[in-house]
């Protein structure tokens, strides 16, 4: 498999590329929006065809250029489905295997410097990309963007260091000229999170930081949550509103749980997982519609464009996806749920299986 490590000097921030050898179909990794011309000519003089630009998470450094490469290579992009964004092409979950040739990176959800952190692992397991959850010697700040620090041991513990000894880290960032570490480094040696560590001692240790306040952060997160594209999105005026719909910072338009439950039943409400997560431990909420997400638009290409839509998923991810889908197609009081179904769950709704 081919590898490189890129660097952006500004923000400190590693880009990595991956391809397979034989169909050069690539990767690429966090890439950020000022480094786009190295990129894309690294990948034109290396002969490769990139398949996927994917996020680890909501940058709040640097504008990332996943938005641009799918607009000048065709590029798919990929981030987590619980990173509350609408503008990804692939929203992702723990588990999930994405291929490029006969290459392939699993990814791991590792939240706690935000909640849409994830890492990604090759098959081999010889590599891990782990964003700013496990940084070399330390962690992401968790002050921010939904961090918590007990989480963020929780999926450094459960999720990283689970890994082979010899599993090489690459982390998003490095601010002391180091590449790259290993899981049996960082399981010794991380101050924050390595030896005989706890949950709370990370907690206090991170309470205890004063973190200046990112410097590009104003510029980088509003960009971010439209991958990177330069796109501002108002809230509904008031006199359109069908329901108390909240616009989030990614452009998507949320209801509350709290008024679905009271709701549902004078709406068009869809669940747009898969078939066999709505008989899982989540189950579903009775009486919906379930049409996944790959399945769009289906039956709603011809259903009337003044007809009240609410979309349901596991965290908001593909709901999201979906409800801009819908507004795309002309509909005009369309809705995700925020939060999904980990949120009705946590207010203790009903569900079916």
């Amino acid at each position: 498999m081919l590898f490189r490590q890129l660097f952006d000097p500004d923000t400190s921030t590693y880009t990595y590329l991956l391809a397979d050898d034989a169909t050069r179909e690539a990767i690429l990794i966090d890439p950020v929006l000022d480094q786009i011309e190295r990129d894309i000519g690294l990948i034109g003089d290396l002969g490769l065809r990139l398949r996927y630009a994917l996020d680890t998470h909501v940058h709040a450094d640097h504008v990332t250029a996943l938005g641009s490469l799918r607009e000048r290579l065709g590029a798919r992009t990929v981030m987590s489905e619980r990173a509350g964004v609408g503008c990804a092409d692939i929203l992702v979950k723990d588990g999930d295997i994405l291929r490029f040739g006969s290459c392939g990176v699993e990814v791991r959800e590792t939240p706690g410097h935000t909640d849409g952190c994830i890492s990604y692992v090759t098959l081999d397991r010889a590599m891990a990309f782990t964003g700013d959850a496990l940084l070399i010697r330390g962690c992401g700040r968790t002050d921010f963007q939904g961090g918590d620090p007990a989480e963020l041991y929780r999926s450094i513990h459960d999720k990283l260091f689970t890994l082979p000894g010899t599993t090489l880290i690459y982390p998003a960032h490095d601010y002391k000229g180091r590449t790259a570490s290993s899981v049996d480094e960082e399981r010794r040696l991380n101050p924050r999170l390595g030896g005989t560590r706890t949950a709370a001692d990370l907690v206090a240790i991170m309470q205890a930081l004063s973190l200046a306040y990112p410097k590009n952060m104003d510029v980088a997160l509003p960009r971010n949550v439209h991958c990177g594209m330069a796109i501002t999105t108002g809230e509904p005026a008031p006199g359109k509103r069908w329901a108390p719909v909240e616009v989030s910072p990614g452009g998507i338009p949320e209801v509350a749980p709290e008024w679905v439950a009271a709701h549902g039943t004078e709406v068009r409400l869809i669940d747009v997982r898969e078939p066999d997560e709505l008989t899982g431990e989540l189950g579903h909420i009775s009486g919906i519609e379930p049409l996944p997400l790959d399945q769009l638009p289906g039956p709603l290409a011809a259903a009337p464009r003044d007809r009240e839509l609410v979309f349901v998923c596991r965290s908001g991810g593909r709901s999201g996806k979906a409800a801009l889908l819908a507004a795309g197609l002309g509909f005009e009081r369309v809705a995700s749920m925020r939060g999904g179904m980990r949120a009705w769950h946590e207010r203790r709704y009903p569900v079916a299986r």
